[in-house]
């Protein structure tokens, strides 16, 4: 997990009916806050059984290529794959029960380009009724967040009437299946094919990594919601924005190149 509450101090606020947070970097937590998002990078780009498997075949070195050729050279694709990556652990760690049930990278179609569709997709399950619950995410990463960002993301929310995509929920169900989780693929078809999705059943989440302080913007984009679903607001502020994605990415490499 991301440790957010180890390098980062947290402020809630609501407004409305709607809850925005804020997640500001303590700087002195600076490199705990590297380290902990390093840790994890990995697996975001590739499965633990997949790195396991190069490490033992082919040692330490391959294993590290591995790791190293999944990973964006792009700043600019590496803040939006780190945006990302922060929104699903948020939602898997302190979203209060959603879970993002797959790590979408792993399915780029080439490290350099950002992929296409809902960010991610956090789902809840009713341990009684097997019905479904859904947190469609926009996830925005930003040197200078800015009410333009927040308006393309509303509009990525608002698509397909504020719902998940069919894409974006087939493409989920078919990598369940892929790794065997075939309960929970047949659960999003039956919500999708069967059932039908109500917006009583959705959530929205805006999911903002930037270099300034998000709190103000998150806060006039909930005001300006004129929908019926239930909004969450989530800023990461990291004031130094590009230097630490890049220390981040660094570590990785340094990581895989040591272990």
């Amino acid at each position: 997990m991301a440790q957010f509450n180890d390098w980062c101090d947290s402020t809630d606020g609501a407004v409305g009916n709607h809850s925005c947070k804020v997640l500001t970097e303590q700087t002195a937590n600076r490199q705990t806050g590297i380290n902990a998002t390093a840790s994890i990078i990995p697996g975001h780009y590739a499965s633990e059984e997949r790195i396991a498997r190069a490490l033992t075949r082919l040692g330490k070195h391959a294993a590290a290529g591995l790791i190293e050729g999944k990973l964006p050279t792009s700043k600019q694709i590496r803040s939006g794959d780190l945006g990302e990556i922060y929104a699903t652990e948020w939602i898997d760690s302190l979203s209060g029960g959603f879970r993002a049930v797959i790590k979408r990278l792993r399915w780029k179609d080439h490290r350099n380009m950002a992929m296409r569709g809902d960010d991610v997709i956090g789902i809840l399950q009713d341990p009684a009724t097997q019905r479904l619950r859904f947190l469609k995410t926009e996830a925005k990463s930003r040197v200078t967040l800015s009410r333009q960002v927040l308006e393309e993301a509303r509009a990525g929310l608002d698509k397909d009437g504020g719902l998940p995509s069919a894409h974006a929920l087939a493409f989920v169900a078919e990598r369940l299946l892929e790794t065997g989780n075939e309960a929970l693929a047949d659960a999003i078809d039956d919500a999708q094919l069967l059932h039908g999705i109500q917006p009583q059943e959705v959530q929205h989440l805006l999911f903002t990594f930037s270099g300034n302080a998000p709190g103000g913007l998150l806060t006039n984009a909930l005001q300006d919601y004129p929908g019926q679903i239930t909004q969450r607001a989530v800023g990461l502020h990291v004031q130094e924005h590009a230097l630490f994605v890049g220390a981040v990415y660094d570590r990785v490499i340094a990581n895989a190149n040591n272990n």
